[in-house]
């Protein structure tokens, strides 16, 4: 039976990893368990349970950067930033939900070892860029640090950029620095009315392309929403420009206020249209936004069922399947073809996730190199050992 090992602060983690690598055991690493059911299944020894390394370290507000430890639910680092009107500018989704958990349950660090973003990525960058230190323990029982808590200490190798996105596979993490931004004074939505999934994409295209600072491009059904933030005088100097150069496209067009606004986009960065459909598989599409619709439409046509939204201007196709004892795996990935990108699994069954890539299979050079990069920080595979594949 698996047991639990659950450390109070980075002395204990250490030693809770020394003894793994002493004892050859492997760990199960969560911070809530909010993304227990998003990678391959794992059987491990034991569980490092991170919720009780909690709490805030430092908040500077004028400095904009914010210090906190692993297991900090995200939920309340939002009601501080919020306080002083604050965010997490990559907009980390809430895939609680979506997983079968309550919504609020995830950690910050957990969106940052996925590298999760919401709809802002487009202008704000990945979650990867707002990390700007950590410190933590490698799987040879070693305390590491990276980074600082400016972004002027960042030298040498940036292990930020490294560590985000590995899923828990390389290290374990107990502290984080990141960057935050002052909150949008207002946030309207421009949202266009009838058309395909073709055209929404030239339109989407159009507006990032403008020199009016779209932060979100969405398309949902007949919807196709574009988001613009900030003081009021310039977000209607910008929806005006929007409505000009989208006038000929044949949508109608109508506006949404700051709170409809804000509700929307939660939807969308939560993937809150996909939530519904329990027993669904879900996938997401990263690809060149211009080649979305026609990926799609090579899926639907083999499952007329297929649902699907377009995040990221295109960028990313969110698509929800009947449910199948393959995940229809080679259906997602052969209509990618030659038309660049990737796709991963984020949501099936447990027997689902054991028969299939969960994550787009990786060239050989860069299998290798992944391979690599796992012998130097964690040589005995400790950290999740399979997750990824």
């Amino acid at each position: 039976m698996t047991g639990t090992i659950k450390p109070r602060d980075a002395k204990e983690l250490r030693q809770a990893v020394e003894w793994a690598l002493n004892d050859g055991a492997m760990l199960d690493v969560r911070g809530q368990g909010s993304k227990l059911k998003l990678g391959k299944p794992m059987t491990c020894d034991q569980v490092l349970d991170l919720s009780a390394i909690s709490g805030v370290v430092d908040y500077a507000p004028e400095e904009l950067v914010i210090t906190l430890r692993a297991g900090t639910p995200m939920r309340d680092v939002e009601a501080l930033l919020a306080q002083r009107n604050q965010m997490l500018a990559f907009e980390p989704p809430d895939l609680g939900p979506l997983l079968g958990r309550e919504p609020g349950e995830g950690t910050l660090v957990g969106a940052l070892m996925g590298n999760l973003a919401g709809p802002r990525r487009l202008s704000a960058g990945a979650a990867r860029d707002h990390l700007l230190g950590f410190s933590g323990v490698n799987g040879r029982g070693e305390t590491f640090k990276s980074g600082g808590r400016v972004m002027k200490n960042v030298t040498g190798y940036d292990l930020s950029k490294l560590l985000a996105g590995s899923w828990g596979t390389l290290a374990v993490l107990d502290e984080v620095s990141v960057k935050v931004l002052p909150a949008p004074d207002q946030t309207r939505t421009l949202m266009l009315h009838g058309l395909d999934d073709a055209a929404a994409v030239k339109a989407m295209c159009a507006a990032m392309g403008s020199p009016h600072e779209v932060s979100g491009a969405a398309h949902l059904g007949d919807r196709t929403a574009l988001r613009v933030e900030g003081v009021a005088p310039s977000v209607e100097a910008r929806l005006k420009g929007l409505r000009e150069i989208l006038a000929d496209r044949g949508a109608r067009m109508e506006e949404l206020g700051t709170l409809e606004s804000r509700a929307f986009w939660r939807d969308v960065r939560d993937v809150a249209p996909l939530n519904g459909g329990r027993d669904s598989i879900v996938w997401k599409i990263s690809c060149p936004p211009t080649e979305g619709p026609a990926i799609a439409a090579r899926i639907k046509a083999e499952r007329s069922a297929a649902e699907t939204f377009y995040d990221w201007s295109g960028g990313v196709i969110w698509l929800a399947l009947p449910a199948s004892a393959d995940a229809d795996h080679r259906l997602v990935r052969g209509a990618i073809g030659a038309a660049g990108g990737h796709a991963t699994l984020v949501r099936a069954p447990e027997a689902v996730r054991g028969a299939v890539p969960v994550f787009h299979p990786q060239s050989p050079a860069l299998a290798a190199l992944v391979d690599r990069v796992k012998e130097s920080f964690d040589p005995k595979r400790l950290f999740n050992p399979g997750r990824m594949g």
